[in-house]
Parts: structure tokens; C-alpha cells; sequence
């Protein structure tokens, strides 16, 4: 009787485990399906524009409801000038913030301080543009703009960046924006992979008479360097991809220019402006395509961020 039992509970057992693993299967397959599924209604609604424009589409300038003309140049150089601008900026300061709370913060400022950063990253995109249109816009067309013209708009390397009227909005704004919205993400990874570096290292250091600075360079940037990097990544996808924040200051105008004080358009502002009001096959084949291009942007930085990654990793423990 206790074998017939005990036979009857293990077969259950193994039922219950057969059925968790399938589960489980069909969960990660979901994933994928999912996955195909987006590409495929992608390139099925992009076919249209795809016969009519082909390869003539990704470096073409012109954007004409009208005349049915239409060109991703614009939206693409936006999308990659607004993030490469906020990561300029948002790595080096979402560094500063990190190391300052790891490694030289009172502890009675530290939660406060690292609390209000994760609540930054909380704040809805369309508040940050709201408050870039009406507040940071102003301030910046008065006071910062015409400052940059005047120190940098003769330089014979980089004055063409900061010509043309100082009008609050346009590609610097948005990249300003976007920095100032990835950075609580960038430092909150930061923040947490520093304070996995074991006390050990960096007591060693300080205890050969290094500086915080020589610590934070030569041990604990060196030990955290894959979550580092995953938090760049991270935060470069957020930038890629935001739309509301930056269709408030962007300027939203299909024209392509060498000054950053001048509007443009991004691929995520380019869709939430005109999807819409999209009129036509060709119209709305058009933005799906744009849709596309930024999918495809987007598995590009992925795949290169876990090539990096991997290749860091392989790196370890060597002598260089």
C-alpha cells in the first residue's frame, strides 16, 4: 500500500514537473512569436513605400504629403544626433552621481539622494516635455543659446553647430531633454554595480595612497565595466526610442541642418505627429517603414552592446 502511494505521489510529481517545463517553453517561444510577429506586420505594411522608394527612402531628404515624396534622412539623423547629444552628456554626469553616492556621500544623504533619482525615472516622458517646452525652452533661447553662439559660432572646427536664431527649441533641446531623462537610469545602474565592488579592492588601494578619483578609475570602473556598459545601453535605448518628450521640443520641421539650434525630427516624433492624420496607402506605408528603420536601429545598438559585452567579458582576468 505505502509503495502504491509513494509510486502514485512521484508520478505526480513528474506530471506536475513535465507540465511546469512546457509552460515555461511555450513562455520563451511566446516571446519569440511576438517578436516575429512585429517584424513581420512591419515589413508587410512597409511593402509599399518599400516598392516605391527602395534603398532611396533611408538617404532621402524630402518629406511631401502632397506630392507623395517621401524620405527617412531627416527623422534618422535626428534620432541619432538627440541620443548621441544625451548620452554625451548623460554619462559622464549619471558617473558623477554614482560615484558620488558609493564613495563619498554622508550616509545620512545617500537613500534620500538615491531615492530622488529613481523617482526621476518615474516621472512620465510627456511631463519632462511639457516642462522642456515651457520652461527649459525660454531659458535657453534667453540665456545659454546665445552664450554658445557667442563663445563657439566663430570657431572655424565647430561654429556651424550653433548658427541660426537662438529659438529655445530644436535638435539641442531635445538632446538636452533626453539627457536629462536617461540619466536617472544610467545612474541608478551605476550606482548599484559600484556597490557590488568588494570593500577589499578599494581599502587596498586607498591603503597604497591612491585618490578617490584613482580608485573610481583604475578598481571600480574596471570591476563593473559589463553593468557599466549595460547601463550606457539601457539608457541609449530610452533615448532612441522616446517620443512625447521629444516631440514637444524638437520642432518637429523635415528640413535637414548643420546647426543644432535649428528644429528637426525624430523617427518616434516623426510617427506620434502624423500616424494619425497619415492619408493614403503610400503615406502610411511611409511611417510604417520609419517604424521599421527605428526597429532596426535599435537591434543594431542591442546587438552591438552584446558583442561589446561579450568581448569584455572574454577580456577578463588578462593583462593588457
Amino acid at each position: 500500500m505505502s509503495k502504491s502511494l509513494s509510486s502514485a505521489t512521484t508520478n505526480r510529481h513528474y506530471l506536475f514537473d513535465r507540465i511546469f517545463r512546457y509552460t515555461t517553453l511555450l513562455f520563451a517561444f511566446l516571446v519569440f512569436a511576438l517578436l516575429a510577429g512585429i517584424i513581420a506586420s512591419l515589413i508587410i505594411g512597409s511593402i509599399p513605400a518599400i516598392k516605391e522608394f527602395g534603398i532611396g527612402f533611408v538617404y532621402s531628404a524630402e518629406w511631401n504629403p502632397v506630392t507623395e515624396k517621401f524620405g527617412a534622412l531627416v527623422p534618422i539623423v535626428g534620432t541619432l544626433v538627440t541620443s548621441i547629444i544625451a548620452l554625451a552628456i548623460g554619462i559622464p554626469v549619471s558617473f558623477g552621481i554614482a560615484l558620488f553616492l558609493t564613495e563619498m556621500s554622508p550616509p545620512w544623504l545617500r537613500r534620500p539622494l538615491g531615492t530622488a533619482i529613481e523617482l526621476l525615472a518615474g516621472i512620465p516622458s510627456i511631463i519632462y516635455g511639457m516642462w522642456g517646452l515651457f520652461v527649459f525652452a525660454p531659458v535657453f533661447a534667453e540665456y545659454v543659446q546665445p552664450w554658445l553662439k557667442a563663445t563657439f559660432g566663430d570657431s572655424q572646427l565647430i561654429g556651424f553647430l550653433f548658427e541660426g536664431a537662438p529659438m529655445g527649441i530644436g535638435i539641442l533641446t531635445a538632446g538636452i531633454i533626453l539627457a536629462i531623462m536617461v540619466i536617472p537610469f544610467i545612474a541608478a545602474v551605476m550606482r548599484d554595480v559600484f556597490e557590488i565592488v568588494p570593500p577589499l579592492l578599494k581599502e587596498s588601494a586607498y591603503g597604497l595612497g591612491a585618490t578617490t578619483w584613482e580608485v573610481a578609475w583604475n578598481v571600480v570602473l574596471p570591476y563593473t565595466k559589463i553593468g557599466v556598459v549595460g547601463g550606457i545601453m539601457l539608457g541609449l535605448g530610452r533615448a532612441l526610442g522616446e517620443t512625447m518628450a521629444v516631440t514637444f521640443v524638437i520642432g518637429n520641421a523635415h528640413k535637414l541642418h548643420t546647426s543644432l539650434f535649428m528644429p528637426g525630427n525624430s523617427i518616434a516624433s516623426a510617427l506620434a505627429n502624423e500616424f494619425t492624420e497619415a492619408d493614403g496607402e503610400l503615406y502610411t506605408s511611409s511611417l510604417i517603414e520609419l517604424g521599421l528603420i527605428l526597429f532596426f536601429i535599435t537591434f543594431v545598438v542591442l546587438a552591438s552592446s552584446k558583442i561589446l559585452l561579450s568581448q569584455l567579458k572574454k577580456r577578463e582576468g588578462k593583462v593588457t
